[in-house]
């Protein structure tokens, strides 16, 4: 199956260390000028621990997001992409519609029996910070294009691909790309891989 490069997005699979559940609240704080917390919660980030006290900051609640729970080694540069194989491009523009591997999924499967896990993370992969999921406005499109879907702990990464790999699904009959969902699955649990190997959670970004 080849990848159709004239598809609008691109999509890209971060690893994170912090759950963002976690560490909302501090940027709440943040946003009012308290920086503390946040400091306190990610002292690897040079542009966290810039932050005046007192003086609310110069991101967007996306962007501190971003900014706070990805994977920095000691000096505050980023980690790489989870996927650094020939199979990022294919995984981040998958070829059909707008490129989104994990849409693809959830509207090509059907869940089996007593099954829910693998939609539910699905979903959350792909639109966990969407307002009508989080809860709270502002966590998905920020400074310079930056647009956050969803994101998946640590210890998702494992229940989705246990859950994917369980076979407790199936391909609905009028899936639109023969083979689609399985090379989605392939893909998909590559990446699934390489994260537990990282001991990493896995953000979802989509860029123009």
């Amino acid at each position: 199956m080849s990848t159709n490069s004239n598809l609008p997005y691109f999509h890209t699979f971060d690893p994170i260390v912090k759950d963002p559940l976690d560490i909302i609240p501090a940027i709440q704080s943040s946003l009012g000028g308290d920086h503390s917390e946040l400091k306190r919660e990610s002292p690897l980030s040079p542009d966290i621990q810039s932050l005046k006290e007192g003086f609310e900051p110069v991101f967007d609640p996306a962007t501190i997001l971003y900014l706070s729970i990805g994977e920095l080694d000691s000096e505050g540069r980023r980690g790489g992409p989870i996927d650094t194989s020939s199979g990022k491009e294919r995984l981040g523009r998958f070829p059909y519609g707008d490129g989104n591997i994990v849409t693809y999924l959830l509207e090509n499967t059907r869940e089996k029996g007593d099954m829910t896990v693998l939609h539910d993370l699905l979903s959350k992969l792909s639109a966990g910070l969407s307002e009508e999921n989080l809860g709270e406005l502002g966590f998905r499109e920020g400074f310079g294009g930056l647009f956050l879907l969803g994101w998946l702990n640590r210890e998702e990464v494992s229940e989705l691909r246990s859950a994917i790999r369980s076979g407790r699904w199936e391909v609905l009959s009028e899936e639109p790309l023969d083979g689609g969902v399985d090379y989605a699955f392939r893909l998909l649990l590559a990446m699934l891989r390489a994260a537990q190997r990282r001991r990493c959670g896995v953000l979802m970004r989509r860029h123009s």
